[in-house]
């Protein structure tokens, strides 16, 4: 992500949260303020006049208006209407950061977050700001692209080049961790819109209540507690990219909404009856097989059809084997950089221990794997003993699937599983899973876990 004019303010009471984002947010953010206090928050809008403010939901005060972090929102857009904010939630709060988004605020991000989810959203809510304010926001560059030498990336990468200047929208399949969000991401890049906004989108992490108004967005008075007017993701990505990933998770009745609007190419904002002229180039991203979706009957043929001008398909890592050690080898160099360790490179045997490994989750346990031995490593280049090989499941590969298991099945089986390794601890079975809390939140609804 190039380096955004964006002016943070981040306030929570937890002196290690605090102690991490003042790393990490001055490396993307051009000014960043930290306070512990929403006491101190009034007084800081008013001197340092941020652009967005992410929020922790929960302090230790004296307001009993319910949740303080509710309360400081209001406090935020009686005073400030047109600053952003971010809520910064535990797993437990996510029924009220729900509440709180119907309240204004931009988006929520639970704890522990993602960096790159945290980064992502704190700059769409700049390019919110900036378009209510109209200021000129800093395009987001995408994550680069490693294609390698093989056959499928390089078909994958003539065909980009073909259609990244075009409007066609594009479907990118493929199993979890293969970098579908990446290659959006490069299609954005090498296309006539990249100097504007990329918009993400987890459409599996939706609950059905805020589906419209995170989509389209609301007017004020819309609905109870709709203090101020909220620009969804499509006015958001005007001009730009929008990216619609796990696209396979969205309702059967909820599909006709968004069928709709791309038909259209207008939207209509939540209690409002003005339609919106939208701009957007489409890209889609599932691990499902929305053929099968569509002759089972739950996902529409016409939205399939609608989404699958262009269909780009990203094989396995194991199915690519010639890349793992390349791909290892840009992961130490980004690590060892970041972490400020002096590794260099793999043994010949630590290569070919990485190039044998079945990768269940892809480049993602590719690269956590690579994050931690470069960690962890003592010496100039990792070894054997220094590459600790995970063998837990995948949700988009699962355990070894039987010769009629669907991936749907393999997945509930895995979550099932994690759930009974990690006696019902969402953190932990999240992070074996290696996907979000509230995708995790989201899995556990559909398979009535």
């Amino acid at each position: 992500m190039a380096k955004s004019k964006a002016k943070i303010l981040v306030v929570d009471d937890n002196s290690g949260i605090r102690a991490a984002l003042k790393l990490l947010l001055p490396m993307h953010f051009a000014q960043v303020e930290l306070i512990p206090s929403p006491k101190e928050l009034i007084s800081r809008i008013s001197d340092f006049r941020p652009d967005v403010i992410l929020l922790d939901m929960n302090f230790h005060t004296d307001i009993n208006t319910g949740n303080e972090g509710l309360y400081w929102l209001s406090e935020i857009k009686k005073r400030s209407p047109e600053t952003e904010v971010v809520l910064f939630t535990a797993y437990a709060d996510i029924q009220l950061a729900v509440e709180g988004m119907k309240r204004g605020a931009f988006d929520f991000i639970v704890k522990p977050w993602d960096n790159e989810k945290l980064l992502q959203t704190l700059a769409s809510a700049y390019d919110s700001h900036s378009k209510e304010t109209g200021d000129v926001p800093v395009p987001p560059s995408a994550l680069p692209m490693f294609w390698g030498k093989g056959h499928a990336m390089t078909s994958i990468r003539k065909t980009v080049d073909k259609i990244a200047r075009t409007d066609a929208t594009v479907l990118i399949t493929g199993e979890n961790g293969t970098g579908k969000d990446v290659l959006a991401g490069e299609v954005h890049r090498l296309s006539e819109r990249a100097l504007r906004p990329m918009v993400c989108v987890d459409a599996g992490a939706l609950t059905e209540t805020l589906f419209e108004s995170e989509l389209f967005g609301h007017v004020k008075g819309a609905f109870t507690d709709a203090h101020a007017d909220h620009v969804g993701k499509f006015e958001q990505a005007d001009g730009g990219t929008l990216f619609l990933d796990e696209i396979g998770n969205i309702p059967l009745h909820l599909q006709a909404k968004l069928l709709r609007a791309l038909q259209n190419r207008t939207i209509t904002r939540v209690g409002d009856t003005k339609a919106i002229p939208i701009d957007i180039r489409l890209i889609c991203a599932t691990n499902k097989d929305l053929e099968k979706m569509v002759r089972e009957g739950t996902f529409r043929e016409d939205l399939y059809y609608r989404i699958n001008t262009m269909h780009l398909h990203l094989p396995a890592l194991r199915e690519r084997t010639d890349e793992i050690a390349p791909l290892a080898e840009m992961f130490i160099s980004k690590y060892s950089e970041k972490y400020r360790r002096q590794v260099c490179g793999l043994t010949p045997e630590a290569a070919s221990l990485l190039k044998g490994h079945s990768w269940s989750g892809n480049i993602r346990e590719l690269q956590n794997c690579i994050e931690k031995a470069v960690i962890l490593s003592e010496g100039s280049v990792l070894t054997e003993a220094d590459i600790e090989l995970q063998q837990g499941s995948n949700p988009s590969s699962g355990p070894a699937m039987s010769g009629n298991e669907t991936l749907e099945e393999a997945e509930e089986k895995a979550i099932r599983a994690a759930m009974a390794r990690f006696g019902g601890n969402l953190s932990m079975v999240a992070k074996s899973l290696e996907i979000s809390r509230p995708t995790l939140y989201a899995k556990l609804k559909k398979y009535n876990i």
